[in-house]
């Protein structure tokens, strides 16, 4: 389901971060909310002339039902302990972290080159902990922290994924140049 472009009235007074502040907002009941993007389980909408990012659990106050992502997501939230047991899918973490995205910018996080560097360990106990290295567009983004937790929430998810680590650095800092080719068409930065 792609809503993207439509102005929808809000149902319900609905919980939200205003970009890139990040400052935690209540979007009332019967606003009228313009929906600019819709990527990684999220909803980035335009309301009274900011922008808002609103979690894919509130998809409802947006009048907009579960989509197939969201229902995945929602599936993975709880594992049990078997789950966190044996080897764990390198290839799985990078396609779920290609579902992570910046909500001002249509392109996953990968594509943008903002993941430096992932990897596994096995931990003592049996499970794995993943170490993340990544960094934002701009050191000041007040989103951060909540890319930072999409990423972690969304790394644990993954079967056999014990602990996750992010580690949020400045250095080197992004630049154009480390996104993808397939970002920079997207975005038209070519």
């Amino acid at each position: 389901m792609n809503s993207a472009g439509n102005m929808i009235t809000t149902t319900r007074d609905v919980d939200a971060i205003l970009i890139p502040l990040g400052t935690p907002v209540t979007i009332p009941a019967g606003a009228l909310v313009l929906i600019t993007q819709e990527l990684g389980g999220t909803y980035t909408v335009s309301v009274s002339g900011n922008l808002a990012r609103v979690e894919g659990k509130d998809a409802d106050a947006l009048g907009l039902g579960m989509d197939t992502e969201q229902a995945v997501a929602a599936a993975t939230a709880e594992k049990s302990p078997e789950t966190e047991q044996g080897p764990v899918d390198e290839q799985a973490i990078w396609d779920v972290l290609k579902t992570c995205y910046d909500p001002e910018i249509p392109v996953n996080i990968v594509d943008l080159g903002l993941v430096y560097d992932c990897h596994v360990v096995e931990t003592d106990e049996g499970g794995n902990h993943v170490d993340i290295v990544m960094t934002l567009t701009a050191p000041g983004c007040g989103m951060g922290p909540f890319i930072v937790d999409d990423v972690r929430a969304k790394v644990l998810s993954v079967d056999h994924v014990s602990d996750v680590e992010v580690d949020l650095v400045f250095d080197p800092p992004w630049d154009r140049s480390m996104m993808s080719d397939e970002a920079r068409l997207q975005l038209g930065m070519f």
